[in-house]
């Protein structure tokens, strides 16, 4: 078995534990046993929980990257990105609502969850041709988050089959995000908005000399 077959399969027992038994129930070995794969190879690639999260959210990253043609405006774009991560965590509902629920609990997993999130938003953003490095990326990034766990909030709640709160509730987080990027950024790095809106409108926007 592949290196990344071995390792989704052990993700996907992992989440399927937390969505029968709880996320208490979830550990390297017992998605592995769950899965029928060899323990000793799985303590090779995954020594802890953190790792089992570490993989989904890459998996997830991937999922919402895949496939872009870099077409439409940046804030087209990155909703897509964030809706198409959403559609990923869709597919393990239950898990991840375990997981969610378990994390009041546990303020260890919870503080390495948030650490992690705020990579993938680097990722999300880098997706959708926003520079997320240095000082400035590091501010997007965490406002990025923000919007996420706005998503997020409505996605537990969000029992439609085309996650229509999830999307209304992306939709106004990413425009309260570049009302305060615009307030606060400096105008080289809050031109995201005034792109937006004359890419819209179908104009031009000029470059600065």
């Amino acid at each position: 078995m592949s290196e990344e077959a071995f390792r989704a399969r052990l993700v996907a027992a992992a989440f399927g534990l937390a969505a029968e038994k709880g996320w208490r129930a979830v550990s390297p070995a017992a998605a592995a046993r769950a899965a029928g794969l060899d323990l000793a190879r799985a303590r090779r690639e995954f020594s802890c929980n953190g790792a089992i999260l570490a993989e989904f959210g890459r998996t997830a990253d991937a999922a919402a990257l895949a496939g872009l043609d870099g077409e439409g405006t940046t804030r087209e774009r990155l909703f897509e990105i964030i809706l198409k991560r959403f559609d990923y965590l869709q597919a393990n509902r239950g898990g991840v609502l375990a997981l969610l629920r378990a994390l009041p609990l546990n303020p260890p997993l919870a503080f390495a969850l948030m650490e992690m999130s705020i990579a993938s938003m680097g990722w999300l953003l880098e997706g959708a041709g926003i520079d997320a490095t240095g000082a400035q990326g590091a501010v997007k990034k965490r406002g990025l988050l923000g919007v996420w766990l706005y998503g997020v909030y409505a996605w537990e709640r969000d029992e439609s089959e085309d996650l229509a709160h999830t999307m209304a509730a992306v939709d106004k987080a990413l425009t309260q995000a570049e009302n305060l990027a615009g307030r606060f950024l400096p105008t080289a790095e809050a031109g995201m908005v005034e792109d937006n809106e004359a890419a819209a409108a179908g104009e031009t926007v000029p470059s600065e000399a």
